[in-house]
């Protein structure tokens, strides 16, 4: 478990920008059982977090095409709302951080650690505009 002032800056990144902190299991059931699109970062403390997935994400929401509702969990802090949140994640293993797009409750897509590893946060916002434009319209 991370102290809360390590973590507190890296999550006001999200909510800064609109997201929705989700921390219980019960959080995490109510959104993702409403319909429309919804964007879900499973947040980390990890440095591929910070500089890739985090502006990435941020960017991409910047576009006028995007999910109705944005929410994060945050691993290693929030963990029953990251281990409810894996369990509407599968069949793909747990990562932190991933992105998720929800439409009307079912993964439409999915953007795993190994994805956002080496990658800059321009591309990770490229792939999360081309996924918004696909479901979200």
């Amino acid at each position: 478990m991370y102290p809360e002032h390590i973590v507190s800056p890296m999550r006001s990144e999200l909510t800064e920008v609109g997201f929705s902190e989700l921390k219980t299991s019960d959080e995490v059931d109510n959104l993702l059982s409403k319909k429309g699109t919804i964007l879900l970062v499973i947040n980390s403390v990890c440095g591929c977090a910070a500089g890739n997935a985090r502006p990435g994400v941020i960017n991409a929401i910047k576009q006028t095409n995007y999910p109705e509702y944005l929410a994060t969990v945050f691993a290693g802090v929030d963990k029953e709302a990251v281990a409810k949140a894996r369990e509407y994640l599968l069949p793909f293993p747990p990562s932190s951080p991933c992105i998720a797009l929800f439409k009307n409750g079912e993964l439409v897509h999915m953007i795993e650690r190994h994805h956002i590893e080496g990658r800059n946060p321009n591309d990770i916002s490229e792939n999360l505009v081309s996924a918004f434009n696909e479901f979200c319209t």
